[in-house]
């Protein structure tokens, strides 16, 4: 009989995360998401998760608008579009203390790639689609 312990979204969860500003622009998510290899960002407005951005959503916006414009441009577009406009509003979040399992179940019924993990109101975290695939390839690792 095993007695596999459960694992927590805590245990797996990105403890140091970048959050941007919900009055940022494009240009600035782009230029945080290239340096700092993140795909998602949480939103935040006077400290508060109002949103998620991810490269996804970058990439949406400049390919919707700027098809036939060059590198300048898209930039120039970038610089004038505010996050609030193409962030994922309201983010689907999840405790510290749910399972790794529920996180698994709604990254996956919601089609999303990340969660901001929230203590009460406060943002402790994010774990990833990448987190929580690395935690289950491992877990068959384990298995005899």
């Amino acid at each position: 009989m095993s007695t596999k312990r459960r694992t927590y979204v805590r245990d797996i969860m990105q403890e140091k995360i970048v959050t941007i500003s919900a009055g940022d622009t494009l240009s600035t998510v782009e230029d945080i998401m290239t340096l700092g290899g993140v795909r998602h960002m949480p939103v935040v407005h006077r400290g508060v998760l109002v949103g998620v951005v991810s490269q996804r959503d970058l990439l949406r916006a400049s390919l919707s608008n700027l098809t036939e414009f060059g590198n300048e441009q898209r930039r120039a577009f970038l610089q004038g579009v505010e996050i609030t406009r193409v962030m994922s509003a309201p983010p689907t979040v999840i405790a510290p203390d749910a399972t790794v399992e529920h996180a698994a179940r709604l990254l996956a019924d919601r089609k999303i790639g990340c969660l901001p993990v929230l203590q009460g109101e406060t943002l402790v975290g994010l774990v990833t689609e990448t987190d929580v695939l690395a935690y289950f390839a491992g877990s068959l690792a384990e298995e005899p």
